[in-house]
């Protein structure tokens, strides 16, 4: 993590960003075409500016009945700054085109629109939205990992093991915009700092104002306000 947080602060400070779409792939030849677009995977995913997602995006076009169709011609698009692996594909036998997603250097919500063409010739689109994190929502997101995603994820990894399941009130993911967004950051950095009662919440939230400096808690709350985009 520390690596990857060194390499895209560097394509930050080389990079600047523009307010540009990204460039627009040559046409393809289709032999066939689809009904719908739909995403496979790939999509809601949290990654760094400048540096490809963890995982490719896969998306299928699909006839009237919802069967995979292949021969179709798929383009990419995005903000400045966003590159695709392919930029525009024809779908595999099941209908499937997969991309590599390199983020551009503006933290915040992407949002990438893969296009196909029905058999009209009208356009097709499917929306998909990424995030990309900027240095100090970075920084967050490791004192997320060090400190709070053991109580507030309640998703076990072969690295972690969740908690959330013996607390007696369980924790806000910190993807749940509908609650967190309508907290200040004020709000945050009491409840961060003196735990759950400083907000009259649960006690099993300790106060980590000891353990964390002020510079901390400002990451840990630039990222939560980043993920609940998602």
């Amino acid at each position: 993590m520390k690596c990857r947080l060194i390499a895209f602060s560097l394509a930050l400070m080389i990079t600047a960003g523009c307010s540009r779409k990204s460039k627009q792939p040559r046409p393809l030849q289709a032999t066939a075409s689809g009904a719908a677009i739909v995403e496979s995977s790939g999509g809601k995913q949290i990654g760094y500016i400048g540096m490809p997602l963890d995982q490719p995006v896969v998306v299928q076009v699909n006839d009237a009945n919802g069967s995979g169709v292949a021969g179709t011609a798929v383009y990419f698009s995005g903000p400045a700054g966003v590159s695709f692996t392919p930029a525009a594909a024809l779908t595999d036998s099941s209908g499937q085109v997969t991309s590599t997603v390199t983020l551009g250097q503006q933290g915040g919500l992407y949002k990438l629109v893969a296009t196909t063409r029905d058999s009209s010739g009208k356009n097709v689109e499917l929306n998909i939205e990424e995030i990309a994190l900027g240095y100090q929502q970075t920084v967050g997101a490791q004192l997320n990992a060090q400190y709070c995603i053991r109580c507030h994820d309640p998703e076990s990894t072969p690295l972690r093991v969740s908690n959330m399941d013996n607390l007696s009130i369980k924790p806000h993911p910190f993807t749940e915009g509908d609650t967190l967004n309508k907290m200040s950051d004020a709000d945050l950095v009491a409840i961060i700092s003196h735990g759950g009662p400083a907000l009259n919440k649960s006690p099993e939230m300790p106060p980590w104002g000891y353990t964390l400096s002020k510079s901390d808690i400002a990451a840990l709350i630039y990222y939560i306000r980043a993920v609940p985009a998602r």
